[in-house]
């Protein structure tokens, strides 16, 4: 089973290779995405299985699924997760994947330059357009994850 991250704005496919992955900011995390709107320590995604189980970390710009902001979520192919201002699909493949650029390791540089955002520009096909209005999504998953030892 074959996890990533496409972003919608641009650039190479993130491959999720580790069991458990720290997203954030600063150097420690597991995957640094490099953007003033991401908290130090953002998320964490962990593989369990044929799933992705999400969970926010207390991120001050917050974490959307299907542009519906999260604490924890079960994340499925094709849905679309926002960390903060950076938008992402969820690509799940049990083949050989679609895309055969590199997977990016280490920091991704995202231009930090707000872009000005049409409020009268009403899209209904881009599912991934951050709703702020939305109420934080409860969400029946553990607090605790299981390890393997």
């Amino acid at each position: 089973m074959r996890f990533r991250l496409v972003p919608l704005e641009g650039g190479n496919s993130i491959e999720l290779t580790r069991d458990l992955t720290v997203v954030g900011r600063k150097e420690d995390c597991d995957l640094r995405l490099d953007h003033k709107s991401v908290s130090k320590f953002h998320c964490v995604i962990v593989k369990m299985e044929n799933t992705l189980l999400l969970r926010d970390l207390g991120s001050t710009n917050g974490t959307l699924v299907n542009g519906k902001k999260i604490r924890r979520a079960t994340l499925k192919n094709n849905d679309c997760l926002n960390i903060a201002n950076l938008p992402f699909r969820i690509q799940i493949n049990t083949g050989e994947p679609i895309d055969k650029k590199p997977h990016l390791e280490g920091t991704i540089q995202i231009n930090n330059q707000e872009e000005d955002v049409d409020e009268n520009h009403d899209d209904k096909s881009d599912s991934c357009k951050i709703k702020s209005d939305e109420i934080v999504q409860n969400n029946d998953l553990p607090d605790n994850y299981p390890t393997n030892n």
